[in-house]
C-alpha cells in the first residue's frame, strides 16, 4: 500500500512510534485502544503490545509484536499478531520518504502466513487506520 500524507516525515514517524498517537489511530473508526494498554519499546528487539476493543460489541483483541528494524524517521520493520499465544506473526515494513512541500510518501507492506482473502480484509482494515492517520495529520499540530 502506498499513501501520501500532507505532513513532514517526522510527524508521520511519530504516528507510528509514540503511544498516544498510535493508540488514537490504530483500530480505525471501529476500534478503541486504551492508552494504558499500549507499550512500545521502539528499538531493534524491543516489544510492542496493545489491546483493541473492536466493532459494536467491543470484541477484545490483543495485538503484539517485536521491532526488527528502526531507522528514524525513514524505516520501521516489526512483527504483528492478534494471537500472541500462537507464536505466528506477520511482518510489517513501513518506509517513509520525504516529498516536496513537506509531504511524505508511506510505503506499507505486510507479509506472512495469511490466505489471500485475509490479506484483502487486512488491507481494508489498514486503509481505514491510515485514513485516521491522514485526518490526524491534517489537524493543526
Amino acid at each position: 500500500m502506498v499513501r501520501v500524507f500532507d505532513a513532514p516525515r517526522e510527524r508521520v514517524w511519530a504516528e507510528w512510534t509514540e503511544p498516544e498517537r498510535f493508540a488514537d489511530w490504530f483500530g480505525g473508526p471501529e476500534g478503541e485502544v486504551p492508552l494504558a494498554s499500549v507499550s512500545m519499546d521502539v528499538r531493534p528487539g524491543g516489544a510492542w503490545r496493545l489491546t483493541m476493543y473492536a466493532g459494536p460489541g467491543g470484541r477484545e483483541i490483543r495485538w503484539a509484536g517485536e521491532y526488527l528494524e528502526v531507522q528514524p524517521p525513514s524505516r520501521l520493520r516489526f512483527t504483528v499478531t492478534d494471537r500472541p499465544e500462537e507464536d505466528r506473526f506477520e511482518l510489517v515494513t513501513v518506509v517513509l520518504s520525504e516529498l516536496a512541500e513537506h509531504r511524505t510518501e508511506m510505503v506499507f507492506e505486510q507479509r506472512g502466513h495469511m490466505a489471500v482473502d485475509e490479506y484483502r480484509r487486512a488491507q481494508r482494515g489498514w486503509s481505514s487506520f491510515f485514513d485516521r492517520v491522514d485526518a490526524r495529520l491534517r489537524a493543526p499540530a
